[in-house]
């Protein structure tokens, strides 16, 4: 439990790295998120949902019907080929109270080396687990349930509310999107990414944020990022 907790609270801390015109890395410090288990669901909405949870307008490629069973459940170790396909997942309505956390691992020694990607979900979030890896870890998660490789939808969505992981094209229209108001505690922070590794290769640009923040998200990204902002709307 206490490696399990050290590898939530160091995940934290990587996910917040902020890349400056320069390339240099610097770490914002805050709160890190709770390091004890949390809750557990198998099951997801059929509706386009927000990272909160709420649902939406507009088609989404990895909506399930209601009732269906979750590819991957919440909680649980995974030996990938075998347990579960490679492939790209999303679990959805993850609250912050439930520590949802995901490991991609290269063994199952259980040792901080071992670790090829994590993070720790508030709200929505894509993984895609390669064929290559040896381990899916998933601990307090609602269930995950498996994607399209490519995101094929019409979002009518012209704001973003909550914390979570969106998908370009999915779950949200490219665009210029802006937030305002975010305090200077509230670690307002917010990334485009080329694909649903979690690497630091994958982040196409990302920024801490007081004040007001405006982002374009280009219909090349692949997935939006946001945590502690307030509502993200579409300007153009």
């Amino acid at each position: 439990m206490y490696q399990h907790a050290q590898q939530k609270q160091r995940n934290w801390f990587a996910r917040h790295k902020v890349l400056t015109a320069a390339g240099a890395l610097v770490v914002v410090v805050g709160a890190g998120a709770a390091l004890s288990g949390g809750d557990d669901g198998d099951s997801a909405s059929g509706k386009v949902v927000t990272a909160d949870g709420r649902g939406t307008a507009g088609k989404d490629s990895g909506a399930k019907k209601e009732g269906k069973k979750a590819d991957i459940s919440g909680s649980g170790t995974f030996q990938v080929g075998s347990d579960v396909k490679p492939g790209t997942y999303r679990s959805v309505g993850n609250k912050e109270s439930g520590n949802c956390y995901w490991e991609r691992a290269k063994g199952s020694k259980g040792d901080p080396d071992s670790i090829i990607a994590n993070d720790n979900v508030t709200g929505s979030s894509y993984v895609t687990i390669k064929a290559d890896d040896k381990i899916f870890k998933s601990q307090g998660c609602k269930g995950w349930e498996r994607v399209p490789a490519k995101a094929d939808g019409a979002p009518r969505t012209t704001s973003v509310s909550g914390d979570g992981m969106y998908r370009i094209g999915a779950d949200i229209a490219p665009g210029t999107y802006r937030s305002t108001g975010n305090k200077a505690d509230g670690n307002c922070y917010w990334e485009r990414a080329k694909d649903a590794l979690h690497g630091m290769e994958s982040i196409a640009a990302n920024e801490n944020v007081t004040g007001n923040g405006i982002v374009t998200i280009t219909p090349q990204d692949a997935y939006f990022k946001t945590s502690g902002c307030a509502d993200w709307k579409k300007t153009g």
